[in-house]
C-alpha cells in the first residue's frame, strides 16, 4: 500500500510515484546510506576548513510521516463520463464576482465533469502527481486534504484551473501542532465570496474532527505565489499553538515555522549548545523571523537577546510569542540586520554571540562586514544550503574568525536538503 512506511530487505522505503513526483530524491535508499551520503557531502564542503570538527549528522529515529505542513493545489483531472456541461466556467461578461457566482450556481444543479486532482507537483512543472497518502507528510494531514476534495462537488466547488485563472479552489494548507494536535485548514481562494461556506466548514470538520480552525485566504492574481494578501477566519480562533523547546507559539496561515517539528528541537538544541551561554551573554538574533530561536536563547541562558529582522509582520509575531512566553529578556527590531548591526557597533554596544540564520542563498557581503565590525566573539550560522555557507565562512575567516565545529542535521529525510550548524569563534587578540 502507498504510504506503508515498513522498510524493504535493503532498508528503503517503497514510493510507487518517486520517479515521478520527485519531491524525495533518495527515497529508495536505505536510510543510513542517505545519512553517509550527507556526511560525505558536508566533509568535501568543509574538507579545506583545516582546524574545524566535523560532527556526524543528526539522523531521525523515524524519518516518515515528519512534514506537519501540508500544501496541495487542486486542479481539475479528466473528464467525467455522463456528465454535463452546464456552460463554459470562463464565459465573458458581467465582474468576477458574477461570472463566480453563476459558474458555482451552474456547478451545484450538475454533475461533476472532471474528477479533481490533488497531490505535489511534479519536479520542475506544474503538473500534478495525484497521491492518496505520501511517505513525508503528516498522516492527519494529508487525510483532511483528501477530505476537501472528496467534499468540493457536494458544495459545488470547481477546482481551479490554471491556464484559464477560473474555478475557486485554488490550495489548501494544513498544519498540524507537533505537541498540541491542534489543526489549521487555510483554504485558498480565487475569489472571496463563498456561499455555503459554514455548511462546508461543518461538514469538514465533522469528518475530520481533529480541525481546531478553518481560515480563507484570498489569492485572485495569477501567480504561483500560494497564499494572497486577504483572508477571513471560518471557523475556531484563526490559528493555532504549538510547543517548541519548553515555549508555546502561536502559528497563522502567513506564519513561518519549520516543518520538522523534531528535528528543528534537535537544531535549536545544538545551537544552543554550541552557543553556551553562561549567563551574562548579550545575543543579536539575525534574521529571526518570528523570533523561535531567539526565544530559545533567552530561555537557555543568554541574558539579553535582540532579534532583528526586515519583515514587520514577522517580528510583531516575535513580540507576540516573547509575551505569550513571558518572556522578558528578549526585544525584536524590525530593521535590517546588517544596518542594525552597524549601528549599535558605532553606538559603543556590543554582542557577545550572533545567531544567524540567513536564507538559501546565504549571507550578503554587506551583512558579513557588518557582522565583523560588531566583532561578536562567538557566531552561530544556521544554514540551509552548507555550500553558501562554506562561501560565507571563508569571508568571515579572512577577517580573523576561525570554524571551530560542523554539526549537521538531517532535516528532510530522503531529499538532497541538509542542515548545518556552524561554530565560528573570534582569534584572539584580533
Amino acid at each position: 500500500m502507498f504510504g506503508n512506511k515498513e522498510p524493504q530487505a535493503d532498508g528503503s522505503l517503497a514510493c510507487p510515484v518517486s520517479r515521478e513526483c520527485g519531491a524525495c530524491q533518495h527515497v529508495d535508499e536505505p536510510y543510513a546510506a542517505q545519512l553517509a551520503r550527507k556526511d560525505a557531502r558536508v566533509a568535501d564542503l568543509f574538507a579545506s576548513f583545516d582546524s574545524a570538527d566535523l560532527r556526524p549528522i543528526l539522523g531521525m529515529e523515524d524519518p516518515c510521516h515528519y512534514r506537519n505542513k501540508v500544501v496541495s493545489p487542486y486542479a481539475p483531472g479528466k473528464k467525467l463520463p455522463g456528465s454535463t456541461t452546464g456552460g463554459k466556467d470562463n464565459a465573458r461578461g458581467g465582474s468576477r464576482g458574477d461570472r463566480a457566482r453563476e459558474a458555482r450556481a451552474r456547478r451545484a444543479s450538475a454533475t461533476p465533469r472532471h474528477e479533481i486532482l490533488c497531490g505535489m507537483y511534479a519536479a520542475h512543472s506544474h503538473r500534478i502527481v495525484p497521491t492518496d497518502a505520501c511517505l513525508v507528510e503528516n498522516v492527519q494531514a494529508k487525510r483532511i486534504v483528501l477530505a476537501i476534495r472528496n467534499l468540493m462537488p457536494k458544495f459545488g466547488i470547481e477546482p481551479y484551473r490554471e491556464d484559464a485563472g477560473s474555478g475557486f479552489l485554488r490550495h489548501a494548507v494544513v498544519r498540524v501542532g507537533h505537541t498540541s494536535g491542534e489543526v489549521l485548514v487555510t483554504l485558498v481562494t480565487n475569489g472571496r465570496e463563498f456561499p455555503g461556506s459554514r455548511a462546508f466548514c461543518r461538514e469538514l470538520v465533522k469528518r475530520c474532527p481533529a480541525i481546531t480552525t478553518i481560515v480563507q485566504n484570498v489569492n485572485e492574481r495569477q501567480t504561483n505565489v500560494i497564499l494572497g494578501e486577504r483572508e477571513q477566519v471560518l471557523y475556531g480562533p484563526g490559528f493555532i499553538l504549538d510547543k517548541l523547546c519548553g515555549l508555546s507559539f502561536r502559528i497563522s496561515s502567513q506564519s513561518f515555522y519549520q516543518v520538522n517539528a523534531v528535528q528543528t528541537e534537535v537544531l535549536y538544541r545544538q545551537a544552543m549548545e554550541l552557543a553556551a551561554f553562561k549567563g551574562s551573554e548579550h545575543v543579536v538574533d539575525a534574521y529571526c523571523g518570528t523570533g523561535t530561536i531567539g526565544l530559545v536563547a533567552a530561555k537557555s541562558g543568554a541574558a539579553q537577546v535582540v532579534g532583528v529582522d526586515s519583515v514587520a509582520a514577522a517580528i510583531r509575531d516575535a513580540r507576540e510569542n516573547a509575551r505569550h512566553n513571558g518572556v522578558e529578556n528578549a526585544r525584536f527590531v524590525a530593521d535590517d540586520a546588517g544596518t542594525f548591526m552597524r549601528e549599535a557597533a558605532a553606538g559603543g554596544e556590543q554582542a557577545d554571540v550572533v545567531l544567524m540564520d540567513p536564507p538559501r542563498a546565504g549571507a550578503s557581503e554587506e551583512f558579513l562586514e557588518a557582522l565583523v565590525v560588531l566583532a561578536p566573539q562567538r557566531i552561530v550560522y544556521i544554514s540551509c544550503d552548507p555550500e553558501t555557507q562554506a562561501r560565507d565562512i571563508r569571508l568571515l575567516e579572512r577577517q580573523g574568525y576561525r570554524l571551530r565545529i560542523v554539526q549537521p542535521v538531517d532535516m528532510f529525510p530522503h531529499t538532497d536538503h541538509i542542515e548545518t550548524i556552524a561554530l565560528i569563534e573570534r582569534e584572539r587578540g584580533r
